[in-house]
């Protein structure tokens, strides 16, 4: 990294940027991890991700996404079908290690120039709520990425979805403002809060999960030891 602080001409500059660019687009490929796997989105999980946002009897879990409830598995796999074949979102089925599906996420605004990545689109049913697997699948995304020389992993969502801006936090990504008005969906304003993790935060940021995803960190009924934020980053 250089050190110089001023252009030629004496105006303050950024540091110099080192690394490859553009960085690769992510493989999509599966992601297997110590409680569950990321695998690419297809339109044959649609029964099964369907049966897993059932249990959501009111279906809080898509407010804050663009979408509605599905309304029966015919719309499910349309929904499914479509995601498929997107690149951009790229979409994940979140699985148990059974293969059971669990929920969805994805990358998104994807900018091999300028290695930047957002993590979003993430519904997860209730079935995975508060349990090792949410934290497992966030890691792997993660990691994927800043291991292919990603320099930013963005996180944003609705000002007012308190759940993911806790979320956001306990997984180590830092406040960096709010856009108002940023866009409108569903007929709704909706201000964006937007978090993020960079290149250099990477290496503390992944020695935390791992003491956290630990086989020592869980009992033998599977629960936690410590939390994620007893350990230091």
């Amino acid at each position: 990294m250089s050190l110089d602080k001023t252009s030629s001409t004496g105006q303050p500059v950024g540091h110099q940027v080192e690394g490859v660019f553009p960085c690769p687009v992510p493989p999509h490929r599966p992601l297997l991890g110590r409680f569950g796997q990321l695998v690419p989105l297809v339109e044959s999980h649609a029964d099964g991700l369907f049966d897993a946002f059932a249990t959501d009897e009111t279906g809080s879990g898509w407010t804050y996404l663009p979408d509605d409830p599905w309304a029966d598995r015919t719309e499910a796999r349309a929904w499914c079908a479509n995601a498929e074949h997107s690149k951009d979102p790229q979409f994940y089925t979140i699985m148990d290690l059974d293969g059971r599906a669990l929920g969805f996420c994805s990358f998104l605004r994807i900018m091999p120039g300028i290695g930047s990545i957002e993590v979003g689109y993430i519904h997860f049913s209730k079935r995975m709520q508060k349990r090792p697997v949410a934290t497992d699948v966030m890691y792997l995304m993660m990691k994927h990425v800043f291991e292919l020389g990603y320099r930013r992993y963005e996180w944003k969502c609705d000002d007012l979805n308190a759940g993911s801006r806790r979320a956001a936090a306990r997984l180590g990504f830092r406040y960096e403002g709010t856009f108002r008005q940023a866009t409108i969906y569903k007929g709704r304003n909706r201000d964006t809060a937007w978090f993020s993790i960079i290149d250099s935060e990477w290496p503390d940021a992944k020695n935390k999960f791992e003491h956290w995803l630990a086989p020592s960190n869980f009992d033998a009924s599977g629960q936690q030891r410590q939390s994620l934020q007893d350990f230091a980053m």
